[in-house]
């Protein structure tokens, strides 16, 4: 289903730092723990980035595409691409991985369009969202899905998943004091193809959240990271904002020291003189 047996395994775990547990023979177990560290690692390592967008390229969603892009070529990307490697990843591995689609609820009283794509992975019978693709507000270790409203602590973070009408899943994350919802999901199976026409909407539609913006996330266990056109913002868990901004000077150094992204030279200077273009 995922192109996990395409996968280069050892070159993911690799460009994540995995440091999990491995059995025996060196082989990691399709269990509860393999599942933590992987997502772990991988959010840590790759940062949610639509840099492809602002440059006017495709994103391509077949595996050898996405692991050239992340995984040899040391860059991030958006929800689509970050969780299609994570589920080939977790089914070469062994875990049961099925997708989801997912309605932004992170701006208030707005109906947006099902756009996000998340993981629900299996293991021992219990089902867990696993999600690697929502930026600095996204969990970093998988949260159960069979316990609506059981609290789980991630560093400095707390989510819970909330059941509404009709079978609907909102994943939540606490800001100080207040619970604020993510995202909601229902129980429908979304198939890799699926991906693919949710990704022609956000990567070319002018009307989609990504055309025309800088957007580069790191979640941290403490403090997380989003720069967005010129805005750095660091979010603390007691819900305090830290904004700063970034002009064309400063950006790749940001970009390098925040969120460890390094861009060929061409690149580079494409993505500066955009940033320029806006003064």
């Amino acid at each position: 289903m995922w192109s996990g047996d395409e996968l280069d395994l050892d070159a993911y775990l690799a460009r994540i730092g995995y440091q999990g547990e491995r059995g025996p023979g060196g082989e990691l177990r399709p269990d509860l723990s393999t599942l933590k560290a992987v997502q772990r690692a991988h959010t840590a390592a790759i940062p949610f980035e639509s840099l492809d967008v602002l440059l006017g390229r495709p994103v391509a969603l077949d595996l050898k595409s996405i692991e050239d892009k992340l995984v040899h070529g040391r860059r991030g990307g958006y929800c689509y691409e970050q969780n299609s490697l994570l589920a080939a990843a977790l089914e070469r591995i062994g875990f049961e991985v099925s997708g989801r689609g997912a309605r932004n609820r992170t701006r208030g009283n707005a109906v947006l369009a099902v756009t996000h794509a998340v993981l629900v992975v299996t293991v021992e019978g219990e089902p867990w969202l696993c999600d690697t693709g929502f930026g600095f507000q996204g969990p970093r270790e998988p949260v159960p899905l069979g316990r609506p409203g059981a609290e789980v602590r991630q560093g400095e973070w707390s989510y819970r998943v909330r059941e509404d009408e009709d079978g609907v899943l909102t994943l939540c994350m606490l800001r100080g004091d207040d619970w604020r919802d993510l995202y909601a999901f229902s129980p429908q199976p979304y198939l890799p193809v699926d991906y693919v026409v949710l990704n022609h909407y956000s990567s070319t539609h002018p009307a989609s959240s990504f055309a025309g913006r800088l957007i580069v996330h790191l979640p941290g266990d403490g403090v997380r990271r989003a720069l967005v056109g010129r805005e750095l913002t660091r979010l603390h868990p007691d819900g305090r904002a830290e904004p700063e901004i970034v002009g064309p000077d400063g950006l790749l150094g940001v970009l390098d020291r925040e969120f460890g992204l390094r861009l060929p030279d061409r690149d580079a200077a494409e993505l500066v003189r955009i940033h320029r273009a806006e003064d």
